[in-house]
């Protein structure tokens, strides 16, 4: 079964693929965004390692319940938060593709 960690580490390796496809330079500023996204992507990874290793330190009696649920609903809240930003460029790039030249 696999984990959010490993969903969210898809996810990464997904966002950094178009950057290096785009062949922006960095005079431009254009290696901002994808640096940025980049970044958001690897925090929630780290939050989601994070949870991961609060439910085996539940399971392994090393944790509280109320603590493990918060980070649980933390990393949730952050893929949920991706996953819109995700859909709204995608929204984003169709309307523009969408346009009339």
């Amino acid at each position: 079964m696999a984990t959010l960690s490993d969903a969210a580490t898809r996810m990464l390796t997904q966002a950094s693929m178009p950057g290096a496809q785009l062949g922006t330079n960095p005079g431009n500023g254009g290696n901002d965004f994808a640096a940025m996204l980049a970044q958001s992507v690897q925090g929630v990874v780290d939050q989601g390692r994070q949870s991961d290793q609060m439910a085996i330190d539940m399971v392994n009696g090393k944790a509280n319940v109320v603590d493990m649920v918060t980070a649980m609903s933390q990393t949730e809240f952050a893929i949920d938060s991706i996953v819109t930003i995700r859909d709204r460029v995608i929204q984003s790039y169709e309307s523009i593709m969408s346009m009339p030249i």
